[in-house]
């Protein structure tokens, strides 16, 4: 239904500390151990627009990584914070700040939220946060396209726009399912996808920020194959060194290839950026 309305939601989240068991290494996938840098927590000098590959970070948001102490509460903060909705700082340094959600981590169940750089360098872990989340359950361009993880407003921000009955949106590269690692089988309204990909093949230039195309992925409820479906999603976070992980994307809508004109703009392609999607959250009802 087009005409249907959608309710928003208060969600209570803390900003993430970030986590390293007993044993601080990790295994890339040439066999050698390292320890990650900025898979979790605050994280600075990172922004939208900068490669994926250009820090030596491990699965590096951002912004601020937000969680729940609870469980329930926890999976209920990822499942309906959608990409553009406010994020409002309620205690420490940075209180009264505002700030946008960009999207989620499936691992450590993680909702990603964007924030100026003069407010993450006040953000400590534990600080309270409150994301009025609106968007899950929204009508999508298509009836036989699902989408999900972005608030309708946000949709423009990708550019993403229906022309002739078709979806039309352009990427910086269309990539083929067999190139997504973790996340398959994993329910999309809570995880992100990684993509296994490096800077000198497909994925070269490839920005936080970007919108990419993936061929064959059903990603309406647990991501999967199926053949002559597309996937439009947002890169949200960087590469990772680990076998099977790399740039993670949350996606934003998903159906039949037929149902999508997709342009790949490969360097003209301008992704999403700090600026535009804090004015988004800025203007949320």
């Amino acid at each position: 239904m087009s005409d249907v309305k959608l309710v928003s939601v208060n969600l209570l989240a803390f900003v993430d500390q970030g986590e390293v068991g007993t044993d601080p290494y990790r295994i890339d996938r040439d066999g050698s151990p390292y320890v990650a840098v900025g898979d979790g927590g605050v994280v600075l000098g990172l922004r939208l627009g900068d490669s994926v590959f250009a820090h030596a970070g491990d699965h590096a948001a951002p912004g601020a990584c937000l969680v729940h102490p609870h469980d329930d509460a926890r999976r209920a903060l990822v499942g309906l914070a959608c990409l553009g909705n406010r994020v409002t700082v309620r205690t420490g340094d940075a209180i009264g700040a505002i700030g946008a959600v960009l999207g989620k981590r499936g691992g450590g169940e993680r909702v990603i939220a964007v924030f100026a750089p003069e407010v993450l360098v006040r953000l400590r872990p534990n600080d309270q946060v409150a994301i009025t989340s609106r968007g899950q359950g929204a009508p999508s361009p298509r009836s036989d396209v699902i989408q999900m993880n972005i608030a309708p407003q946000a949709r423009s921000l990708l550019g993403i726009e229906t022309k002739d009955g078709l979806i039309t949106v352009g990427v910086r590269t269309t990539l083929p399912n067999r190139q997504v690692g973790n996340g398959i089988g994993r329910p999309m309204a809570m995880w992100d996808v990684d993509l296994q990909v490096d800077a000198q093949h497909s994925a070269a230039g490839l920005c936080l920020g970007d919108v990419v195309a993936i061929t064959d992925l059903d990603a309406r409820t647990n991501a999967g194959y199926r053949r002559g479906w597309m996937s439009i999603g947002v890169v949200v976070h960087g590469a990772s060194p680990q076998p099977g992980h790399g740039p993670g994307v949350t996606i934003v809508l998903s159906g039949p290839a037929t149902s999508f004109l997709v342009h790949d703009e490969g360097a003209q392609h301008q992704g999403l950026t700090e600026e535009r999607l804090l004015s988004i959250a800025g203007l949320e009802d």
